[in-house]
Parts: structure tokens; C-alpha cells; sequence
């Protein structure tokens, strides 16, 4: 039985830093994409919604997704083509849009504003603070656990 008290946090842990990992590591790629410098004259070849359900009042989450394609200028003349999730609601399909990629990956490209990449790295900064204090807590109960457990007779 106690095997459930140390597995149950390790886990808890494990999924939040495996959170804060890919936030980092998407913060990183859309970094990268801006610092590179190099652009390139994008289009908006479809878009479309996704919706989802959640929380205790059953909200409904709209995610708007764009997907753009671009050359890369200088290249070997082949479309490259992403998506992006919660972009601009004005931007439609055909619409021309700047696409800023890293030399190395152009599939990694975005068509995110500054301003919005700023908006990317605060909210990376508080979900991997909370990822951090729910990884401290987990450490924490299983570090506590076995002196609560023999006081308390668990």
C-alpha cells in the first residue's frame, strides 16, 4: 500500500515536468523562428476551428488553426507548409502574411506577431512555475510521508 503513496506523486510529477518540457521546448522553436531574421511572404491556405468541452461547468473551447505555406527563398523551390493553433481570428484563407523560420528547419516557421510572442513567453513562464510547485508538492508529500505514516499508524 505504501508503494501507491510514493507512484501516485512520482507520476503527478513526471507529467508535469513532461508539461513544462514541451512548453519550453515550443517556446524555444517560436524563439528561434524570430531570432533567425530570415522571412519569407506566406499564405493562408485553410483554416478551421476545433472545439472542446471541459472544466466542472462544461464550458466549450474554440481553438482556431491556421495552416500556411511558403517558399523559402533561395531554396530548392518546394512549398514548405505548418499550423498554427490560436492565431489571428483575421486571418482567412488567401490571405498573405510574413513567415519568419530558422534556416536550418523551415517547417518550423511562424506567422505569430511579436506581441504575441511576447504573450508566449509569459504564459510559458506561469505554466512552468505551476509546473514547478506541483513537482515541489509531489516531492514534498513523498518526502513526508514516511514520517506522517508511523505517527499516524497509516
Amino acid at each position: 500500500m505504501d508503494f501507491m503513496f510514493y507512484a501516485i506523486p512520482a507520476l503527478i510529477a513526471a507529467l508535469a515536468l513532461f508539461m513544462a518540457g514541451k512548453t519550453v521546448v515550443s517556446l524555444l522553436r517560436l524563439k528561434a523562428a524570430w531570432r533567425s531574421g530570415l522571412t519569407a511572404e506566406g499564405r493562408c491556405v485553410r483554416t478551421y476551428t476545433t472545439t472542446s468541452r471541459g472544466g466542472d461547468d462544461n464550458r466549450i473551447r474554440t481553438t482556431m488553426h491556421h495552416v500556411y505555406e511558403f517558399t523559402v527563398p533561395g531554396g530548392d523551390g518546394r512549398p514548405v507548409r505548418f499550423e498554427e493553433t490560436d492565431g489571428p481570428g483575421t486571418v482567412i484563407e488567401g490571405d498573405i502574411v510574413p513567415v519568419h523560420y530558422p534556416a536550418d528547419r523551415p517547417e518550423r516557421a511562424t506567422a505569430l506577431s511579436p506581441e504575441r510572442a511576447t504573450r508566449a513567453t509569459v504564459s510559458a513562464v506561469f505554466v512552468v512555475g505551476f509546473c514547478g510547485v506541483v513537482t515541489a508538492g509531489c516531492v514534498f508529500f513523498a518526502l513526508t510521508y514516511a514520517t506522517y505514516a508511523t505517527v499516524f499508524d497509516f
